[in-house]
Formats: structure tokens, sequence, C-alpha cells
């Protein structure tokens, strides 16, 4: 399939999404112009905040191929994708990406999250989660096991 395609199947997805009750974005995952999984936005129906397209295309596509190593792969998402979505799409190792609507877009029908972008950017003493480090002396020996590791999986 060419690019245009497999972001028209993206498109149709989110459109037919929001006919079944789901929200307005759709995601293909694609290797060499095949579709190896697709995604929508259950975050209503399944009542799940992280069921967004693009994560859900990726759950799908990393257990169909059986690795979380997504190298060698496409993502076509109807929208540009919100702060967690690109942040799983990089931590994938998706190859490229392509979308249509613009983060704008989906801000002006009421998907904004610049919010997150801008807490982001904050220390985390001034961002409006409050957070406080605890037991960090104990919360250590998991990573100094994991340094320690002879037959970890790096990912």
């Amino acid at each position: 399939m060419t690019k245009e395609e497999l972001m028209r199947k993206a498109i149709e997805l989110s459109v037919q999404n929001v006919a079944e009750g789901g929200g307005p974005f759709g995601a293909v995952i694609a290797r060499d112009g095949e579709i190896v999984a697709t995604g929508v936005n259950r975050v209503t129906p399944d009542c799940d905040p992280t069921a967004h397209a693009e994560v859900s295309a990726i759950r799908a596509a990393a257990l169909k191929l059986g690795t979380f190593d997504l190298s060698g792969c496409e993502i076509y998402t109807s929208c540009e994708p919100c702060p967690m979505c690109l942040g799983a799409i990089y931590w994938a190792h998706l190859d490229r990406m392509y979308y249509g609507n613009s983060k704008k877009d989906a801000a002006a029908i009421g998907f904004d999250d610049a919010f997150i972008y801008d807490e982001i950017d904050l220390k985390p003493e001034y961002r409006k989660l409050h957070s406080e480090v605890l037991l960090p002396e104990e919360a250590i020996k998991a990573f100094k096991d994991w340094e320690a590791k002879s037959d970890k999986v790096e990912y």
C-alpha cells in the first residue's frame, strides 16, 4: 500500500470509531507497505485513559510481531500525537510517523494537550500535579539489581 492509502486507512478508522462511540482518532502501523496492526481511541468506551489510537496500535503490533522494538515499521495516525503517544512512538522505535490533523486542529475540538507540554518543561516542584520523592534509598535497589544483571534485555 502507498503512504496515502495507509493514511486513508487511519482516517477511515477515526471516522468509523466516532460512529461507534469512540474518540476521533485512528492509527495504522505498517511495515514495507503492509498493515501490521491498527488502533482506535477507546478511552471512554473502555474506561482506559491510555487507550489512545497510537498506543493501541503499538500494543497490537508488538504483540503480533513478538517484539517491543518496532524498528522497520511506520505509524500513520489521523492526528498529531499527544505527549503520551509521542513518547510511546519513540519508545517503540518506529522509523517514521505520518499524521493528518494537527494538534491545533485537535485543540479546536477540545483535545488540547498544550498544558502537558507546558508542565513537562517545569521542575517537578512547580507542576500542578503534586509530587515528592519518597523512599529513594529503598527504590534504588531495583536499579542496582538491574545494573548488575548480566542477562538483562535492554530496551
